[in-house]
Formats: structure tokens, C-alpha cells, sequence
């Protein structure tokens, strides 16, 4: 597409960040008629469920010693297989050309000492900081595609692979800070999530919602909300909920899209960004928490949920 050659280059080394201004723009969301009955039903789906409403300050549980780390992702599984389990905790140093490295740490607190158990070697390089564990998985963007893969922990082999339909990638729908993040995969109590944008869209946020085994898509939803115009995005509850800013220290989470209702509305829960660099944000549905990776700093953040 002629249109998107002109994408914005993000060369890691020596430390020449994309960064795209942030723009505050406002607009309705389209309007979509979707169900609610998204993945596996019952009760202890739902239980507890509801509407954020505060996030508390952010605690600092570990933080990178070289340039590498200055944006990564962290993560715990909220639902781990055997030999793994809640506490172990994996982590990617995503500065670089060839990032294939995830390293495996027994607990969060091995993690803070710098000493992982394991390495795992990736066998495709992985783009971005858009990457998660989940059931066993970790599921991640393939450098250079608009693909998702699963990368089996146990059996250290890809089990599947999908490509997005017309998703942006390598710089053409990326975060407002930039960094490749056009394909961000998210977990929460209904299972797994990937957020990016298609040319379809206008640079729209586009969510689908993924077979965990397959990575096949089972719903998308298209939002009005611009993928440029905010830092980062998170799923709870089945609701998208986008941060204004990745550098300002008191930042909002300033949109939320419900996938029930197929409508948003704009927020103002204030989010505090300590080091000024936001690369990656994710929700923790087991651990009531979000993860996030700020300027070398691995730290999660506690939140509150409205009883719905």
C-alpha cells in the first residue's frame, strides 16, 4: 500500500526512538451490536467483574541495568500450566534488532535480583513490547510481520501462527511513543486479546478477541479511538481502556471501550507515569494488577473495580 511506505522508521541503535506527538482528539465511537458471550462462559468469569475506577501508585519491583532494558515487557501467567505457576514471572529486553531472548525467573523477587532460571531462545525474533504469557503461552508479534504466535513454554517450540487481516505493523499504527507497538496482545478475564489498526480503519483502534490454542479470530470490534492518540491500552472486563500519555508524569486513563455495548466514553482516572517513559502496559486478571515497563523500571500498578 503506497500510502503507509512513508511509515516512520525506528532504528533502536544508537538510540534514535520514534516518538510521535500525542494527539488529544476526541470522537465517538461507532456503534457495534455485539453479545457478551466472548469466550468461556460461567460464573467465575464474571465474578467480580466491573468498571475501573482507580489505579494506585505505581510499585517498583525490578529495573533493567543496560541500554537493552530501557523498554521490555514483564509478565505472570493468570492461568499457568503445570510445571509453571502464578509466580513465575518472564521478562523481554525489547531494545534491539534481534530480540529472541525471554528470560524465566522463579518469582518476581529473582527477578528484582537480576538472576533468571532460564533463558528461552526464541525461535522467531519478536518486534515491540506488545507481547504476553498466557495457559502456557507466550504469545508475541513475529518481527517484520502482521502475524501472532504462540510459543509453547514447555515444549520451547511455536505451536501456532496467524496472520491479522490488514493489520498495520513496523511503524505504521504504532502507540504515540512510537517503537513498533502496532500489535499489542492483551489478557483478562475473558481470555486473549489483540489491539492494533488496519487501513480500513483510519488508524482506529481494532480489537479481536483470539482462540488461545489457534489464534484464530473469533469477534473484532472497531473503535473510533486513534491508536496514534494514546500511550497504551489495556483489557478488564471486556472493556478497553487507553492512557493520554506515556511521558507526562500525571496522565489519565482517559478512554474506555466496552465490547458489550460496542460504545466508549472518555475517563479521567489519573495514572502516574514515575519515569517518564511508558513502553508497555498490561492487566494481570489473576493478580488484580497492571504490569507495566517505564523507562528501564519493571512496576505494577493496583486498581479498583465499581461492583457491577
Amino acid at each position: 500500500v503506497p500510502a503507509l511506505a512513508a511509515a516512520p522508521r525506528w532504528e533502536p541503535q544508537p538510540l534514535a526512538y520514534q516518538e510521535l506527538q500525542s494527539e488529544r482528539t476526541e470522537v465517538p465511537v461507532s456503534r457495534l451490536l455485539e453479545e457478551t458471550a466472548l469466550g468461556r462462559s460461567g460464573k467465575e468469569d464474571s465474578a467480580g467483574c466491573g468498571q475501573l475506577v482507580w489505579v494506585g501508585e505505581p510499585v517498583v519491583f525490578g529495573r533493567a541495568d543496560s541500554i537493552a532494558g530501557k523498554y521490555g515487557v514483564w509478565m505472570k501467567d493468570p492461568e499457568p500450566v503445570p510445571p509453571f505457576t502464578r509466580d513465575n514471572t518472564w521478562r523481554v529486553d525489547t531494545v534491539g534488532t534481534e530480540v529472541r531472548q525471554l528470560f524465566q525467573y522463579e518469582e518476581a523477587e529473582q527477578l528484582a535480583r537480576g538472576y533468571p532460571a532460564k533463558v528461552h531462545i526464541l525461535p522467531r525474533p519478536l518486534e515491540s513490547t506488545g507481547a504476553v504469557i498466557y495457559r502456557g503461552g507466550l504469545f508475541f508479534q513475529p518481527r517484520h510481520s502482521r502475524s501472532v504466535a504462540r510459543y509453547d513454554l514447555r515444549g520451547e517450540t511455536i505451536t501456532a501462527e496467524r496472520e491479522i487481516p490488514g493489520a498495520g505493523y513496523h511503524g505504521q499504527y504504532p502507540y504515540s511513543w512510537g517503537g513498533y507497538t502496532d500489535i499489542d496482545l492483551a489478557v483478562d478475564e475473558t481470555g486473549l486479546w489483540v489491539i492494533y489498526s488496519t487501513e480500513k480503519a483510519r488508524g482506529a483502534i481494532v480489537l479481536s478477541k483470539l482462540n488461545p490454542e489457534t489464534l484464530e479470530i473469533r469477534r473484532t470490534w472497531e473503535t473510533n479511538i486513534r491508536k496514534r492518540g494514546v500511550a497504551n491500552s489495556f483489557l478488564i472486563c471486556g472493556t478497553l481502556y487507553t492512557v493520554s500519555s506515556y511521558s507526562a508524569p500525571n496522565a489519565t486513563v482517559n478512554f474506555a471501550y466496552d465490547t458489550a455495548t460496542g460504545t466508549s466514553r472518555a475517563l479521567s482516572i489519573p495514572f502516574e507515569n514515575r519515569f517518564r517513559y511508558l513502553s508497555m502496559l498490561d492487566y494481570n486478571p489473576a493478580e488484580r494488577q497492571l504490569f507495566a515497563w517505564d523507562s528501564f523500571n519493571m512496576v505494577t500498578y493496583p486498581v479498583r473495580l465499581s461492583r457491577a
